[in-house]
């Protein structure tokens, strides 16, 4: 009896990482086996999969050890225990490896988190891109609310954002609509209680904070497109519980052409200012669709 319980418990850990191994093929993977769209979200990959590494390696020799121990002991009924104080060699080898795992892996991932949250150590690209933002997107229970500079009449283009409201901003809601390949800036704001802006295929993942405004910015390599060739977007949603309502505070992040953003934004302008009698300057805005 005592090997069958022996036998047990050295069989789950070996179930477990069988487990693992082929999860990749059966789709049970981080998160849902598909590669991340951004380059930043591709390093912070690496740092996941290291991670889980050195948890493997140190899993399977934990249980090794422990499956000898009781394997040993099982054999040894007739023993009496013996009990100790232990060994000192042992108890500072068993501190300082871990210790130096996790100094390890805590210089290791600071470049990465840099890049992404330390303003001070942006690339000059990624500044420009902070300063001038694409969009300002607000918090609230239970929905995004997005809000874009309005479009110059003389170019079609978006304007410059500005930090407050202005006469001629396009909104919407739960919908961010973002160019791709290059970087993009968005201002970060909650307008009730702390909200967390999470895009998992992006990565990305910022606490949206009362009375703070923070800015994140990412850029996108690729389309989220469907089994037809059809844009779906990116899954965007709050990671943290804000409320009765959390559940349904979902959005989506549209990531598309530099051409077909600006045609996002001028369609927005028309159906925002349109009023019935179309005014020249927006028929001019349409007409350059």
């Amino acid at each position: 009896m005592n090997k069958f319980w022996v036998g047990l418990f050295i069989v789950w850990p070996i179930a477990a990482i069988l487990s693992c191994l082929i999860s990749p093929a059966m789709g049970w993977w981080f998160p849902g086996n598909r590669e991340a769209a951004t380059q930043l979200g591709q390093q912070i990959d690496n740092l996941f999969f290291l991670i889980l590494y050195i948890v493997t390696i140190a899993f399977i020799a934990t249980h090794i050890a422990l499956a000898y121990v009781l394997w040993h002991g099982c054999q040894n009924t007739q023993e009496k225990a013996w009990y100790t104080h232990g060994n000192h060699n042992l108890e500072v080898l068993w501190t300082i490896v871990p210790s130096g795992v996790l100094l390890f892996i805590a210089l290791y991932q600071m470049d990465v988190w840099m890049q992404f949250r330390v303003e001070a150590a942006f690339p000059n690209e990624i500044q420009a891109a902070v300063r001038e933002p694409i969009a300002e997107v607000t918090a609230r229970q239970f929905e995004w609310r997005i809000r874009y500079p309005g479009i110059d009449p003389t170019t079609g283009h978006p304007k410059l954002l500005r930090p407050k409201p202005q006469p001629d901003d396009l909104y919407t809601v739960n919908d961010l609509h973002v160019p791709i390949n290059r970087p993009v800036g968005i201002r970060l704001k909650s307008a009730d209680v702390q909200h967390s802006f999470f895009v998992p295929g992006l990565r990305i993942k910022q606490d949206a904070v009362p009375g703070q405004v923070i800015p994140i910015w990412f850029e996108v390599m690729r389309e989220q497109l469907d089994d037809d060739g059809n844009n779906i977007g990116y899954d965007l949603t709050c990671a943290e519980l804000c409320g009765w309502g959390h559940y349904k505070m979902r959005g989506r992040v549209f990531a598309q052409t530099e051409e077909e953003f600006w045609i996002y934004l001028k369609k927005l302008h028309h159906e925002q200012f349109y009023d019935g009698v179309m005014k020249p300057a927006n028929q001019s805005l349409i007409q350059k669709e």
